[in-house]
């Protein structure tokens, strides 16, 4: 039986189209499957300050555009259909069954990315890359000087509110409890921080701003008091899952359902490699998304070869 591709690349997000372009100059028969469109987060990523070559920032939209015309310019074929399985994983060749049509490849490249996960209130997505934000790294530095919110009370809230205190003027945290998930080392530095306030036992129960977010509606939930709350922004930590259904009992994940690769982002399973937000252990950022997308496609490159 003959593969239909070398290498099928599961997610057009920057990690995914990273591997395609380096496995299509390999000379390796690529597809990448996508379930929505190239980009992945970029997509919800209004401007990028902090991806190298841009000194003026680009937009995520625009960058997802020249990554995806890159990619394909080498070779690489996209399809856009939603991966629902994968069958003879262990096999050298490997059946992706999507809602389209069966596709076979002797090397999988798992780059499904993940979500961050929403309050799902009214305005948060009509908002998202106007001051609602889900990466304090990212979008920060749009927001220097002025006070912002961090919503969540565990240890990524924490860590991303003390980041940002190093840019802006204020770090509110709205919390729905009144005491803290995080770590006590952490709690301790954000207690004693004079730039952190806390809105204790708190919801947001709306976002709002005329274009961009100035104001959200939140809830005492001891007293009930609705009222609006100012900010410049509001960065959502609550929590973050990968994209990686599919995949369990076929390959080892973590406890979040993170997948396991080495160093060189290989799985336990011979010819299956992961990248970017799926995999566990990743940062989380863009660059480091496209920098593991190269690796896993020298490594696949190597693999096949041997």
């Amino acid at each position: 039986m003959e593969a239909d591709y070398d290498v099928a690349i599961l997610g057009a997000g920057a990690g995914g189209l990273s591997a395609g372009l380096y496995t299509t100059r390999a000379m390796l028969k690529t597809i990448i499957l996508e379930q929505l469109g190239p980009g992945g987060q970029l997509l919800i990523t209004d401007e990028i300050e902090n991806y190298p070559g841009f000194p003026d920032g680009i937009k995520g939209q625009e960058l997802s555009i020249r990554m995806e015309q890159q990619t394909t310019k080498f070779g690489a074929e996209i399809e856009y259909t939603e991966v629902i399985g994968i069958d003879g994983i262990e096999l050298p060749i490997k059946t992706i069954h999507t809602d389209d049509r069966d596709f076979t490849a002797k090397a999988i490249i798992i780059a499904t990315g993940g979500a961050h996960n929403k309050l799902g209130v009214s305005g948060e997505d009509a908002l998202a890359g106007r001051g609602v934000s889900y990466c304090a790294v990212c979008d920060g530095n749009f927001f220097r000087g002025q006070d912002v919110v961090v919503v969540g009370g565990g240890d990524a809230a924490l860590d991303e509110g003390h980041y940002l205190t190093g840019i802006v003027n204020s770090v509110t945290f709205i919390h729905r409890r009144d005491e803290l998930r995080a770590a006590k080392i952490i709690q301790e530095r954000a207690f004693a921080n004079d730039k952190v306030k806390f809105l204790w036992s708190h919801v947001v129960e709306e976002f709002r701003g005329d274009q961009t977010l100035d104001r959200a509606l939140v809830k005492n939930l001891k007293t009930d008091e609705v009222y609006e709350y100012p900010m410049a922004a509001a960065f959502i930590y609550v929590g973050f899952h990968p994209n990686t259904e599919y995949l369990k009992g076929l390959l080892e994940l973590d406890s979040g359902g993170h997948v396991c690769t080495d160093i060189n982002m290989r799985t336990a399973i011979p010819g299956v490699y992961a990248c970017g937000d799926a995999r566990a252990e990743s940062t989380r950022q863009l660059g480091a998304a496209v920098g593991d997308g190269i690796t896993a496609a020298l490594t696949a490159f190597h693999d096949l070869n041997n």
